[in-house]
């Protein structure tokens, strides 16, 4: 029998199970426009929680929220960690996590703006504008992924 001693010395084994160990990032993603859509999601949602940190920190809780639920999201799709869980339906769960983000993130801005501080006011343009990302993230999820395909037996 091998001990655990035996196992570290051993070289790791080819194959199916040498891919799955270690959580290796796929540099092609991240240049990809749903990695910079993401990306650009992530940094919006940071500078948006600072902002509100600065002003109104009653707010700071949903900005800190979304930025870890597309930081997860970022973590699970470049490292395709997520093709491991494939039970879940995870074009519908990104479309999900945009739309619960364009919500939030307008309530909360439209909220804010009547505080009339300096940094509300910039939580509230920078929001604007990470709900147009988060809308065109949404919009192209539903296009690619959950559109219904039209063949030619449909369109006569």
């Amino acid at each position: 029998m091998f001990s655990a001693w035996d196992r570290r010395e051993r070289p790791p084994e080819e194959g199916a199970a040498a891919g799955l160990q270690g959580f290796g990032v796929d540099k092609t993603f991240l240049s990809s426009l749903k990695g910079i859509l993401l990306e650009t999601e992530l940094a919006l949602t940071f500078i948006i929680f600072i902002c509100f940190t600065a002003s109104i920190s009653a707010y700071m809780a949903a900005a800190l929220l979304e930025f870890f639920i597309t930081l997860a999201f970022l973590f699970l799709y470049a490292t395709q960690y997520y093709q491991r869980l494939d039970r879940l339906n995870w074009p519908c769960l990104d479309f999900l996590r945009c739309l619960s983000a364009i919500i939030i993130f307008l309530v909360v801005s439209f909220a804010a703006v009547t505080s009339r501080e300096g940094a509300a006011i910039a939580a509230f343009v920078f929001g604007i504008i990470l709900v147009s990302v988060f809308a065109y993230d949404a919009f192209k999820i539903y296009r690619t992924e959950l559109m219904p395909s039209t063949t030619e037996g449909d369109q006569q």
